[in-house]
Formats: structure tokens, sequence, C-alpha cells
């Protein structure tokens, strides 16, 4: 079954990579390698890698990487440019089979966690499922020890300055935003994007059901990540954990 980002995705192609957004990559894999304590040969998974702007710059830092993401256009986009170290195969978040052969898994910038899609989810009333399967995946594909870093859009920074074109879920947490994507040429065509928000306290017990140790949980912006504690001033936590 297609998911509902993967022809968004395939509209939008390179052109993706001119969202604000997507421009703090650099600072975002400085901090990430300290905060990992990672270094040259370290192996990592990039889960929901996009077209692999973090998988490249860690590549490029001598590490090892395994991006994967639903979208066949964005994995074709991240192999066209690869620098050596880094490879990228389409698949699903919610069914990781890597088993212990990472010593860190990633998934930033809503590139898997919290796209599940519409709430709430037929027999799923409370929209856990997908985002519990991610991180279960995720914890799996990591090493005794290993560690995890995942990135969550803020509840409460949603609701703070919820726009016109948004309508929030409280029940699910699912924020639904009505707008529009634009290719490279600058053609655009209606989207709509479903994303679900979390707080400090879920993202934890989400975490600890996983089998993860939760180390930190700091508020973020894209392209400022900094070891600031949870806030409603931020739109993103970075969850930063261990495998027990």
């Amino acid at each position: 079954m297609t998911h509902w980002f993967e022809p968004l995705a395939e509209h939008m192609g390179p052109a993706y990579l001119r969202y604000s957004f997507t421009k703090g990559t650099t600072q975002e894999v400085d901090f990430l390698l300290a905060a990992l304590a990672l270094g040259p040969g370290a192996r990592v998974l990039d889960v929901g890698c996009g077209p692999g702007r973090h998988a490249h710059e860690l590549a490029r830092r001598g590490l090892d990487v395994v991006g994967i993401d639903i979208s066949a256009r964005f994995v074709e986009l991240a192999n066209a440019g690869a620098p050596q170290g880094a490879s990228f195969v389409r698949g699903d978040a919610t069914r990781l089979a890597f088993d212990g052969e990472f010593d860190a898994a990633i998934s930033l910038c809503q590139g898997a966690y919290g796209l599940g899609g519409p709430g709430p989810f037929a027999g799923d009333p409370q929209n856990l499922r997908h985002d519990r399967t991610v991180l279960d995946g995720m914890a799996r594909a990591v090493r005794p020890a290993g560690r995890v870093a995942l990135s969550a859009f803020s509840a409460y920074f949603q609701v703070r300055w919820l726009e016109g074109g948004d309508s929030f879920d409280a029940a699910t947490g699912v924020n639904h935003e009505v707008t529009e994507v634009r290719d490279s040429d600058g053609a655009a065509v209606p989207a709509e994007l479903w994303t679900t928000c979390t707080t400090p306290r879920e993202l934890r017990l989400l975490a600890e059901s996983s089998g993860l140790e939760v180390d930190h949980v700091w508020s973020v912006t894209p392209g400022d990540y900094a070891e600031r504690p949870p806030s409603i001033d931020t739109p993103e936590f970075l969850l930063l954990a261990t495998r027990r």
C-alpha cells in the first residue's frame, strides 16, 4: 500500500532540499556526533533518510551509514549523490529487520517517526502503533549500549502556534495541515500533511517501552540543536537514548 507521503515526495524531488528546515544539516551532525560519541568507522542507520542529507554528511566524516526511506524517489536521489560509506534502500520504517547491527540509529526532522498518517486509526484510537513500531525497530537495530537519536514535533509548540490551514486532534496528537508542495520548476500541487506531535513525557514512555534508557530530551530547532531543557518555545524535541 502506498504511504500518503510518497506522491508528495515524488512531486518535490530535489526541491525538498530547498525548504528552510533542511539547511542546518552540518550543525545537526556536528551536535549529534558529539552527543552520541560517534567517530569514523561507526555504523549508523538513518531511518526516514529522505534524499540523504544527514547520511551524506555522516559518510563524509568517515562513518558507515545505511539510509532507509519509504519514498523510492528520495532513495534514488540519495543514492545518486552518495559519498563513499553511504548506501540507501527503500523500506518501511515500521518493518525494520535489523538486529544489533549498528552503533547508532537516527530519525530526524519527522523522517519516519510522526508520519503515520490520519488519525484516529481503526483499531488504534490513541495513534500509538506507528510511532511505537518505528522506535521498537530502531532500538532493535542498534547493538546493546548502542545509541538512538530521534526528533519529534512538539505538541506544545504546535498548539501554541496553530495556523489557519492546520487542525489539531487533541485525542491523537495529530496535526492536519492543508498546504501545497512545489517541484524543481515551481509547479505546485495541493497537499495534506499529517504529523503526530508529542510531549517529552510521551517520548520517555515510548522509549522505555522499547527497551531504551532515556539519556536526554532536549528542545531543538532545525539547524540549532543544543542542550536545552524541554520548553514550549521550540518546534521539536530531540530524544537521545541508549539500548539496555
